[in-house]
């Protein structure tokens, strides 16, 4: 087993050493990180370039020493991650959904891999995949983009949608819970998740707008105009991006809590015209944010990672 201690390196050649390291091993062989602070900022690195190809167990957690074993994993790295997958064609999330194969926070593994936990036909569902026709002109090729650009349309579609349906949400979801809640009392549970998940992306949408998306901007005027890039006032842009992607499966839980108990939004006979509209506006709330969530878990925090590190 290899022992890497980074601090005899120079902090520039830190993340080279290591990945060159890593590209070495072979399945099964492990690789130990000793460094004199938590070296997390390496974690979103290598999942964000090598996806997860790898096992991260901390044997050691400081205060002055941080020992970190890292095992190369059996999964082939040629194969594409599902968010890779999504991101090269939108229309592909659709047989995914089908499926049930979560392809925004579970972006990062590999049908295959999604398809042996949920013990699906991964064969008939990858021959799927491929039969989708991706040279149609009707695609939006959101990995193409510019990342300026990516913000600026994420902010102007999904983050003014969800901005404009929190208040409806927000009053439908109490009235049917109401009205009806003594006769079906998942409403209760139903309101319960729509207020947390309104109330925690209203937060979210204010942090990526104030915080993270003037710094991927900054970053992308960095590369165009060859300019130094001014420090970040939180470091390296994987701590704000882990945040987001943590607060992403939260709210991916509550919006899967909800379709559940809505019966995957299916109102019962008795449901009155608000009944039905809820439900119907929380199912185009859920296709809404989860493309919302692949587009910035997908595609552009991994560009945005990897442009900060190709500029540092």
């Amino acid at each position: 087993m290899e022992t890497l201690d980074v601090t005899q390196l120079e902090p520039r050649l830190k993340h080279p050493t290591i990945f060159k390291r890593f590209d070495a091993l072979e399945k099964g062989e492990e690789l130990i990180i000793e460094n004199d602070h938590d070296p997390k900022p390496l974690y979103y690195q290598l999942m964000s370039e090598r996806g997860p190809v790898f096992d991260w167990q901390y044997l050691e957690e400081g205060p002055l020493q941080w020992r970190v074993k890292i095992t190369k994993g059996s999964v082939d790295m040629n194969e594409p991650s599902i968010g890779e997958i999504v991101a090269s064609d939108w229309r592909k999330a659709e047989v995914l959904k089908k499926y049930g194969i979560d392809f925004c926070c579970g972006g990062k593994r590999t049908v295959r891999e999604a398809c042996e936990k949920n013990q699906l036909d991964y064969t008939s569902i990858n021959k799927e995949l491929k039969e989708i026709d991706t040279s149609s002109s009707q695609v939006h090729h959101f990995n193409t983009w510019e990342l300026d650009f990516l913000v600026d349309y994420i902010v102007n579609n999904h983050h003014q949608y969800v901005s404009k349906s929190i208040p409806f949400l927000y009053e439908i979801a109490n009235k049917v819970a109401q009205v009806h809640g003594e006769n079906h009392p998942e409403l209760e549970k139903i309101n319960y998740h729509v207020q947390v998940v309104l109330q925690e992306l209203s937060q979210h949408m204010r942090k990526e707008e104030l915080i993270l998306f003037p710094y991927i901007k900054e970053l992308v005027k960095a590369k165009r105009h060859n300019i130094p890039l001014s420090p970040a006032p939180f470091g390296s842009i994987a701590n704000p991006i882990h945040m987001m992607e943590d607060e992403h499966t939260s709210a991916g839980d509550d919006l899967k809590a909800i379709e559940s108990l809505s019966n995957y939004f299916t109102p019962p006979a008795d449901a009155c015209n608000s009944y039905q509209i809820l439900f119907l506006k929380l199912k185009e709330f859920q296709q809404d944010l989860f493309q919302h969530i692949h587009l910035e878990n997908n595609i552009l925090f991994p560009k945005a990672l990897a442009l900060e590190q190709e500029l540092l």
